[in-house]
């Protein structure tokens, strides 16, 4: 009987609003006839990275789309990995004769090196390997001396006072998802002067191990050969990689992830220009992080994808509205200690709605 290889395995890891889905989004579009299966973990009640991806299958049917694209809702990786994460992979591996590759969009708030460490478990270390931790960073965000829109509502604490000497919890994540890292993106490089560029590569670079190496992109945009086919084997080393949340998983019970909050809000037919606006008004009074949903918009037949970091949102029409699906706007936002009653009022109040 012949011997299956083992089925390798691309995690994708990056703050919020970094670039993850659209570099994944690049990845399958350019897939070139791999057999790639995606897993997806939303941070949230809607499935919106899930949706985005399945519309990336080129060629393929509706039903063997959806066949591709596991998503794992409920948070992060590194508190559902025993959950969720094992009968996914017990699924995929079962399979893996008919499969290339798998790929892993991490959430935003998760920590890699713990799901890293699920591929040493004996049933899925016999059958794959981690071929590359591959963290996407937010290039603008960095160069603005934070890590995404409007950390400071957790860092400002530690800045102004000079009793605090610990490292805030975004940055420390931050610094996580690069320890776990075998290659480092500097996405949306486009948006950023060389000079500035130079200097997040510099800031970066002090984070990780030499042997790890940093790119430029933008919009994600680089040749598959150089994003697959790393063999770095990372669950073989991922134990030697310092993180500051590892006593996290040794009995602790502290998390914290425990200080963001995801909620769902669903709206009618808005404005378009209404909406971008009341959503930026949103972002600066209450800091929040990050935006992503779909909206309906009176009297165009398609759906308006939104995806906002902070107060820069970037918005396209994704598909036509199927003739069977409510024309509703469904939005999720990311932050600290969000009302989400007290949000919602305010965005229909701005809305007339």
């Amino acid at each position: 009987m012949k011997t299956l290889a083992k089925l390798p395995v691309t995690i994708v890891t990056g703050f919020l609003g970094s670039g993850k889905t659209t570099l994944l989004r690049h990845m399958l579009d350019n897939a070139q006839g791999r057999r790639i299966a995606v897993i997806v973990n939303e941070f949230g009640e809607l499935g919106i990275d899930g949706e985005i991806l399945k519309q990336c299958s080129i060629g393929c049917t509706e039903e063997e789309a959806n066949g591709r694209v596991y998503e794992l809702a409920n948070g992060c990786l590194c508190c559902t990995v025993q959950e969720e994460f094992f009968p996914v992979m017990r699924e995929l591996v079962a399979r893996r004769g008919d499969l290339d590759h798998i790929l892993i969009e991490t959430s935003g708030l998760a920590l890699p090196k713990p799901l890293v460490q699920a591929f040493q478990w004996p049933e899925i270390r016999s059958a794959c390997t981690v071929d590359a931790v591959i963290t996407v960073v937010d290039s603008p965000a960095v160069a603005a001396g934070t890590f995404a829109a409007f950390p400071d509502q957790v860092d400002a604490q530690r800045k102004l006072d000079p009793n605090l000497d610990h490292e805030s919890p975004l940055h420390e994540l931050f610094a996580d998802q690069l320890a776990s890292a075998d290659l480092v993106i500097l996405n949306k490089s486009d948006l950023i002067s060389a000079e500035d560029l130079a200097r997040v590569r510099l800031e970066v670079a002090e984070e990780l191990p030499p042997a790890v190496k940093i790119i430029e992109a933008s919009s994600g945009r680089l040749p598959l050969d150089v994003l697959i086919g790393l063999g770095a084997g990372s669950e073989e080393h991922i134990d030697g990689r310092h993180s500051h949340h590892d006593h996290h998983h040794e009995g602790e019970d502290d998390h914290d992830h425990d200080a963001f909050d995801s909620i769902s809000i669903d709206l009618p037919q808005a404005d378009e220009a209404l909406l971008l606006d009341a959503l930026t008004q949103l972002v600066v009074q209450h800091g929040i992080l990050r935006v992503k949903g779909f909206a309906a918009i009176p009297n165009k037949p398609m759906r308006l994808l939104i995806q906002g970091v902070g107060t820069r949102f970037d918005k396209h029409f994704d598909r036509a509205w199927a003739a069977d699906e409510a024309r509703i706007t469904r939005l999720v936002l990311i932050g600290q200690e969000l009302d989400a009653a007290g949000l919602e009022a305010q965005l229909r109040a701005a809305l007339s709605v």
